[in-house]
């Protein structure tokens, strides 16, 4: 399947301006591949937002030195995520994401309400998230990926470009198609 079938009846051909400028699928996963690989626990990869893995998560004296207030874990009730509003107790706003790093498990229904979370976490004072799922490279990655998109309009190859800055990421191929229809949905509502 190549990249453009992601776009349904209209295709790459006939997706006029509003679509024009989305890249390909081959395109994307080029522009993932560059770079070096990262290797911190946990990276900051937007002001006061942080992208990481479970070694962050359940440690708790690490997440309050960072003055961490919000935690979205993107594994949640998977067999390596043991986070929960009662693990982290009172301190720290919790929301539980439970996907699959399966590029088969649709990421896309909550690319809204996780990005609303996010959203409210940083628009709150003093506050700073956590996103995180078990290595924080593919799930937490796509949906601080649709944040910046859907939050900060950003095009997916801007969101792309602005997280490799900070931290080495691979969201897996179905999350990468989701994430391109995304951005061909937020084109067409903006420009069409």
């Amino acid at each position: 399947m190549s990249g453009g079938e992601a776009l349904g009846p209209r295709g790459p051909e006939g997706a006029g301006a509003c679509t024009g400028d989305v890249p390909s699928l081959k395109e994307i996963e080029q522009l993932l591949n560059t770079g070096r690989p990262s290797c911190n626990h946990v990276d900051e990869v937007w002001p006061n937002l942080f992208l990481g893995d479970l070694v962050t998560a359940h440690n708790r004296f690490v997440l309050w030195k960072m003055g961490v207030t919000h935690v979205l874990n993107a594994a949640h009730g998977t067999a390596y995520s043991h986070g929960g509003q009662d693990f982290y107790g009172a301190t720290i706003d919790y929301y539980g994401v439970p996907a699959h790093d399966l590029p088969s498990f649709d990421i896309s229904q909550f690319f809204f309400s996780a990005a609303q979370f996010i959203h409210n976490a940083l628009n709150t004072p003093g506050a700073k998230i956590l996103v995180h799922c078990a290595v924080g490279v593919s799930r937490s990655a796509s949906l601080v990926l649709a944040y910046l998109m859907i939050n900060h309009h950003l095009p997916l190859v801007e969101a792309i470009k602005t997280v490799k800055e900070h931290r080495w990421i691979s969201p897996n191929r179905g999350f990468l198609k989701h994430l391109r229809n995304l951005d061909v949905q937020l084109r067409q509502k903006k420009d069409c």
